[in-house]
């Protein structure tokens, strides 16, 4: 009890220090690397302490005290969001936030929360899974943001040097993360819920800038959407089924009871409010403005916290929403977002748009896995959103490390990569191989997913993943190959990365190794015992030894064959052959001589099809197809419940 404590509030202490420390030196840098090292040392030592217990525990049964201080401390929030909304005039956001903490207050104070014996603070397997991704991987952002903000703040003299803000909020948002997904109590869940919606907002806007500004306040309100879908839902549960714990809010919409179908109502809401904070369609669009935001800001809103608030929350669901029309709506909804975003990913040549979009696409595969509902499914979003998280994290931030050196993150200009800075190169491939290639757990979770929508019975299901799982293997293809497309003439540039960055980027990489050598561990030893927690069921191992065999031939032959190639070209001068160019090669790769005698210019690039996925032709009709039918699943389902 007392470890899982730390691990919520420790952070909110560290995000005050870091707020206080204004001058930018060692020390700074030594208390923020100490920080990160006690978090993570805690989140170690909790995940081995669970393990070896073995058990499902829950505590604090009553927290009068605790539950209005959180109550002051909305209405802070409140204050804040009124602040910036009447600074910029976005009103709307002040009336979003006022009506879900006006509700809350009434139920708080109304006294039937109290009335209601739970606990507020879980510890299961998933906590464990959880924990494990907040603490280590949000660490080591945290960690690279250090050297990253350093030149960030040198290339950008045009904006406000605020680091120990920026740091301030990516502590105080790993404190946010850490209570919510230790709360049980929906009051509990929504005040952190919270807390993480307005970091978002608040790290979105950091260079203050009008676009910057505008992208905040969109993520702002969309997630402010999603809060006040959580509150209606807390109101109901608490008022009309006596009911205020997440998992008892499960059981009994699973238990059979004659009323048990009341309890659609409370959980389509919070699936509404999942949705939303997991950016699917047509919620996409405050997740692709937070690209604006420093890359430490994309990588931990992408990777370990915000958007893994709402597919956590999913998951957690899973059980009741199988076979109902809650189910449907999240299935539906997150089965064409995977598909659209991929298919828009393709048309982007922005490394961070790429990833914007993928991630989007792979949160839309976890999304439908929750709303399927049965454990093969909900096994295979969970192991996606672990692997997820590593890969992506590791993405974003050799993204930004490879803007810091080329002044570029355009996927275009990463031709050649390999030659021409070879560390951030390496660690770019190990991201994109965790993101498709065989045997990383992203495929073979992909695999279970497909087979979980055949036995659900569900043929739209099944086509979204096949043609979404398409379009995947082609955009990261081309990435790829672009690395080590080399050009004639390709020299090393200077590498600028700092020590701190490289710190996370080689840990998340051997992070990412790690994990695909032992998903079937994890598999067993945390997701397999959660499952059958959840699902009071005995679960079959749902990799198979043969299938394990196999992987571990794949993945020794991904190890082996390059030691093998440099230990046949050992000593042997490496030779660069020009290519082919519809004439003579000039000597760069880039000029030839036709057969007229007259030189020409030629670059080859990868094809986008703009013409087919441009946003200006996809996105708004996707979003619209995703509106409509998240509208229609949600009448539909209410209605169905009151009749």
């Amino acid at each position: 009890m007392e470890i899982i404590l730390f691990l919520i509030l420790f952070p909110f202490l560290a995000a005050l220090v870091m707020s206080c420390m204004k001058q930018h030196g060692l020390l700074r840098r030594t208390v923020q690397f100490t920080f990160c090292g006690i978090i993570v040392a805690s989140v170690i030592v909790f995940a081995v302490t669970n393990l070896i217990g073995g058990k499902t525990v829950a505590y604090l049964p009553h927290t009068h005290v605790f539950d209005m201080f959180m109550l002051a401390a909305e209405w802070g929030l409140v204050a804040l969001v009124f602040y910036f909304s009447f600074k910029y005039r976005k009103y709307y956001c002040a009336l979003l936030s006022i009506l879900q903490t006006g509700l809350m207050t009434w139920l708080e104070l109304s006294g039937r929360p109290e009335a209601i014996e739970a606990n507020h603070i879980l510890a299961d397997k998933l906590t464990v899974a959880m924990a494990l991704i907040v603490g280590i991987v949000g660490c080591l952002i945290c960690v690279y943001a250090i050297g990253y903000m350093k030149d960030y703040n040198r290339h950008h003299l045009d904006y406000k040097d605020r680091r120990s803000f920026f740091f301030a909020m990516l502590f105080l948002f790993l404190g946010a993360m850490m209570g919510l997904i230790f709360s049980s109590n929906l009051i509990w869940i929504y005040f952190f819920w919270e807390i993480t919606s307005i970091c978002s907002f608040l790290l979105i806007g950091y260079n203050q800038t009008e676009e910057a500004m505008d992208n905040s306040f969109r993520a702002l309100w969309m997630n402010l959407l999603g809060g006040l879908g959580f509150a209606v839902a807390i109101v109901y549960s608490v008022t009309q089924l006596n009911i205020i714990n997440i998992q008892d809010l499960v059981d009994f919409a699973v238990s059979g009871d004659e009323r048990a179908a009341l309890a659609v109502i409370p959980v389509v809401f919070l699936a509404f409010a999942g949705l939303t904070k997991s950016a699917q369609l047509p919620f996409s669009g405050w997740l692709l403005g937070a690209m604006v935001a420093p890359t430490p800001t994309s990588a931990l809103l992408h990777s370990a916290t915000m958007v893994k608030a709402g597919v956590y929350l999913l998951i957690r669901l899973a059980p009741a929403l199988q076979g109902n029309t809650a189910g449907l709506m999240v299935t539906t909804v997150g089965g064409f977002t995977f598909l659209m975003t991929s298919v828009l990913a393709i048309s982007q040549d922005d490394g961070k748009k790429v990833l914007a979009y993928s991630t989007i696409s792979n949160l839309g595969l976890i999304t439908a896995c929750a709303g399927v509902g049965m454990h093969e499914a909900v096994w295979a979003g969970i192991l996606l959103m672990m692997f997820h998280a590593v890969s992506k994290s590791l993405m974003f931030l050799s993204v930004g490390a490879v803007e810091n050196c080329t002044g570029s993150r355009n996927v275009e200009d990463m031709h050649g990569l390999i030659v021409k800075l070879p560390g951030l190169a390496y660690v770019m491939i190990i991201g994109i191989a965790g993101m498709f290639l065989a045997p990383f757990g992203m495929l073979i979770s992909k695999w279970a997913a497909l087979k979980a929508y055949v036995d659900s019975g569900s043929i739209l299901l099944v086509i979204f993943l096949v043609f979404g799982s398409a379009t995947t293997l082609f955009y990261w293809t081309k990435w790829l190959g672009t690395l080590v497309a080399v050009h004639h003439h390709s020299e090393r540039i200077k590498n600028v990365t700092k020590k701190s960055e490289w710190t996370a980027l080689l840990t998340l990489s051997i992070l990412m190794v790690l994990l695909c050598l032992t998903f079937p561990v994890v598999s067993s030893g945390l997701i397999e015992p959660f499952l059958m927690d959840m699902y009071n069921t005995h679960v079959p191992n749902l990799i198979g030894t043969g299938n394990l065999y196999i992987m571990i031939m794949m993945l020794c032959l991904i190890l082996v064959l390059p030691v093998a190639v440099r230990l046949l070209t050992f000593g042997k001068k490496n030779k660069l052959v020009m290519s082919y160019m519809s004439g003579a090669n000039a000597g760069d790769d880039r000029h030839f001589t036709d057969s007229f005698g007259e030189e020409k210019a030629m670059y080859l690039a990868n094809w986008y099809l703009p013409d087919y996925f441009s946003e200006n032709r996809v996105l708004v009709p996707s979003m619209i197809f995703a509106a409509g039918a998240l509208i229609i699943l949600l009448i539909l389902t209410i209605g169905g419940a009151v009749v």
